[in-house]
Order: structure tokens, then sequence, then C-alpha cells
């Protein structure tokens, strides 16, 4: 997002309420009604439900510059996700009546938001295109090339910090097959894990991996 947007965006949220949160921490949770929107200054919050047999399936991971929930906002829709810090976190609670109103005054902040909801979609489009043909394999290196290309730094060498526990609950696998499937990923190159960081050795060849039929 250009520097001019974000201290815009800044500048309407931080008038109101601000709060922290520690990593672990629920700022929604499923079936409640959310309490206004959160805007998004520091830190990462993952949304996610929790299926029948109790496992933790996430759906979006928020970085800053982000607000939600805006299905609730402008569309009044049921909220059924949990959202939670995945690291220490502050934002700012904004009424929603006021959130909306400024959205809908705003066009470059509109624009904003519609650009970052598709790039969200085409995120989900892919997930759900492998979670219903694809392998282990495939979905793994799909969730990789969706997390990298929301949280890396634009280029081919990217560093992303997820645990393996994460990937399993974005991409709907256990933890013991992204294990097994990241070792193959290991023994060609196409990643390195040092602690909690991920790198992406060659992000084009990891994309060609996919597109050659993983």
């Amino acid at each position: 997002m250009e520097e001019a947007l974000v201290k815009k965006i800044d500048a309407f949220f931080t008038q109101f309420k601000y709060q922290k949160y520690k990593k672990g921490e629920i700022l929604i949770r499923a079936d409640d009604d959310p309490t206004g929107i959160f805007y998004l200054k520091k830190g990462t919050v993952k949304e996610y439900a929790i299926s029948k047999k109790g496992d933790e399936v996430v759906v979006n991971i928020f970085k800053p510059a982000s607000f939600f929930p805006m299905s609730w906002a402008i569309n009044n829709t049921y909220n059924r996700y949990y959202f939670e810090a995945t690291s220490d976190v502050e934002i700012w609670k904004t009424p929603r009546e006021k959130a909306v109103e400024y959205i809908k005054n705003e066009p470059d902040v509109l624009f904003n938001l519609l650009s970052r909801l598709y790039k969200g979609t085409d995120g989900l489009l892919t997930r759900m295109t492998y979670l219903m043909s694809g392998n282990a394999y495939a979905r793994l290196i799909a969730e990789l090339l969706i997390y990298a290309k929301r949280f890396g730094n634009g280029q081919n060498v990217v560093d992303v910090q997820i645990a393996e526990k994460d990937l399993a609950a974005q991409s709907g696998m256990t933890r013991e097959t992204v294990s097994r499937e990241m070792k193959i990923l290991k023994d060609k190159g196409l990643v390195v894990v040092r602690k909690n960081i991920l790198a992406i050795t060659d992000l084009e060849k990891l994309e060609d991996e996919l597109t050659d039929g993983a």
C-alpha cells in the first residue's frame, strides 16, 4: 500500500479507541457480534473457523493497514469466525457506522479495499482448486505461494515467518503431512528452514514446480 494512502487511513482510524492484544488473544469470537471495525497497525491477526472435528481452519491472515470484519460492516453478515492475534498487535477500534461512512466517501480507500479483497479472493480460489484436485505436495506449494505473495518482499527469494502447524491449518492437511511434503521441497533446494523462518530460495522455480504438475 502506498505510504500516502497509509497515512490517510491512519489519520482517520487513529481518532478512535486504541487497544493492544498479546499473541494468542482473541479479538472477536465466532458467533459474537463484533464491537466495531478493527484497524490493524502492528502485528498480524488470523481469521479462522473450527471444524466439526475440532480442527482450526484458517481462512485469512491480516497484516498492518488492514481493517476488519468488513463483510459484517457492509453486508451485516453473521460472524462465524474467530479473529486471533498471531503476534502482539496494536489496533484502533472504530464504530461500524463511522468506518462505513468513511469508506463510502473516500474512493481511493474503497479502491484499495477492493484491490485487497480481490487478491484475497484469488488466493482462496487457488487454495480451493488444489484442495479439490491437487495432491498434498501441490496443496503445500500453493499455500506457500499464497503466503509469499501476500507477505513477501516482492523479490524472487522470499523469507516468511510461518510454522508447519499454521501451514497445516491453512491448507487443510495434518501437520505430519506438511512435514513430509516439506522435506521434499527441502531436498529439492526450493525451501530452507531456519528456526521459524522459511526461506523460499527461488519463487519462480517453486511456481514452476506447481504448474509442471506437482
